[in-house]
């Protein structure tokens, strides 16, 4: 081989491999969003468990798009909610204390349930709240 024409050259085409299963979710979540109006349940997608190619997965977040709504938690690693494009339809993604990929949701409700405040949580705040009134001499009614 003297010339740079002669090295052979072999393209692997790996990140561009679909199964079709892009699509195949895409009606899912068409049905959960039914299901979500008619019932109220909220319907759970976990991408990690799916037999995926990394085709699918850029075409199924490209079709998804982006919303308005980004929230992060920082518990034990950070995890991070984004609304898509599509009203109701979640991305979730969890991550370990290095920051690595722990899970990948879809998630069709209202408002993610990790967005949710547990009620002993609530009951938590209100009895930091009316400590503190009553510490303030504020009435603790």
């Amino acid at each position: 081989m003297n010339k740079l024409t002669d090295i052979p050259i072999h393209l692997d085409n790996a990140a561009a491999q679909e199964t079709g299963n892009a699509l195949a979710l895409l009606h899912e979540i068409r049905h959960a969003l039914v299901n979500l109006l008619e019932s109220g349940k909220a319907t759970v997608i976990d991408l990690s468990r799916l037999p995926m190619g990394p085709g699918d997965e850029a075409k199924l977040l490209d079709i998804l798009g982006n919303g308005e709504v980004v929230a992060q938690i920082n518990a034990l690693g950070n995890s991070i909610i984004r609304e898509t494009h599509l009203t109701g339809v979640w991305l979730v993604e969890h991550f370990n204390s290095e920051a690595q990929p722990t899970a990948k949701l879809i998630e069709i409700s209202y408002i993610p349930d990790l967005l949710k405040a547990p009620p002993e949580d609530v009951r938590e705040g209100l009895a930091w709240l009316t400590r503190r009134l009553a510490e303030n001499g504020g009435d603790s009614h």
